[in-house]
């Protein structure tokens, strides 16, 4: 089944260490669907940003446990990407972003 790319990139991270990945690597970070694999968030990029991608990672980063009063919980675990591009190419709205 294929996925709106929109729904597999849910939206940028803008992160200190995120800014750092892109200018020393070229990686950009995402939020992406948990059920997302890295062939999905490559095409989904090159299809929304119209750049060439060199490599995916992608890291599953588990929900906090919170409290609120006497009650517990937790928040939902999500999915991050970082995206590296192909040398030369940037994506111009995180330009705009920061």
């Amino acid at each position: 089944m294929n996925k709106d790319p929109r729904q597999i990139i849910l939206h940028p991270i803008i992160t200190e260490k995120g800014t750092h990945i892109q200018e020393e690597a070229g990686g950009y970070l995402f939020k992406v669907r948990l059920d997302a694999n890295k062939i999905e968030i490559r095409n989904a990029i090159q299809e929304i940003f119209q750049v060439h991608v060199r490599k995916v990672n992608t890291i599953n980063c588990k929900g906090k446990p919170k409290n609120l009063g006497r009650y517990q919980g937790r928040r939902s675990d999500w999915k991050k990407a970082i995206v590296y591009l192909v040398k030369g190419e940037s994506i111009s709205e995180f330009e705009v972003m920061q």
